[in-house]
């Protein structure tokens, strides 16, 4: 039944990453026809597409989250779900970027990763790290025959990473937005809180895996 479940998992993220990847490809062609591999110098998007694309996000979410919902009945279970599916989506997209454009062509190659509360910016690798965390950690949670235990540590701790995660991805878009718009328009890749981002990893792989250690020692 775990293995079912995650199978229709699987296949769900596998989609729902094709759909996302065929969409940016059509917004490359559009906005960048001259030369879809290459998004930067950053171009804006009008008033109208930028709403579509913030609903599509915030619709995206809402799709993960009652899926994961639908998929478990525990809180900790459905969590894993959630973040099974999450990390293997945006594994999965970045996969089917490769497939239909070849594209990212460098290890370090940036993105515009999400758009809210304002655009996400930093190299495809660092979320397709935590996406590769999220997806290891949630298969094996979702296989095992007990549901994983979150202390007030373990969340705290949790919690801390992805503060720090989401401060490293919202840091570069951050200094831009006293200049409005204007700033964002042509902006170049320049400067990457690695150091925050790498302890935001960090501290998400322990809180994660620290079931693993306990379990250990007992």
């Amino acid at each position: 039944m775990r293995a079912r479940i995650l199978l229709w998992l699987t296949l769900y993220a596998v989609a729902m990453a094709y759909v996302e990847a065929a969409l940016v490809v059509h917004l490359r062609h559009l906005y960048y026809a001259e030369n879809p591999l290459a998004i930067f110098p950053l171009r804006l998007m009008s008033h109208a597409d930028l709403g579509i694309e913030l609903a599509r996000e915030a619709a995206t979410l809402v799709m993960i989250l009652s899926v994961a919902l639908l998929a478990a009945r525990t809180t900790s279970r459905r969590f894993a779900a959630f973040v099974y599916v999450f990390g293997l989506w945006d594994l999965g997209y970045y996969g089917c970027l490769k497939l239909l454009i070849d594209w990212p062509q460098t290890w370090l190659e940036w993105d515009v990763l999400f758009l809210i509360p304002w655009p996400w910016l930093g190299p495809w690798l660092t979320p397709a790290a935590i996406g590769l965390l999220f997806a290891v950690w949630g298969a094996r949670a979702l296989l095992a025959d007990n549901s994983p235990r979150f202390t007030l540590r373990r969340s705290l701790l949790f919690l801390l990473g992805a503060a720090l995660g989401l401060g490293a991805f919202l840091w570069p878009g951050a200094r831009l937005l006293p200049g409005g718009e204007a700033a964002f328009e042509g902006y170049q890749p320049a400067g990457f809180p690695w150091a925050v981002y790498a302890a935001g990893l960090a501290c998400m792989t322990a809180s994660l895996f620290m079931d693993s250690r306990e379990q250990n020692d007992r």
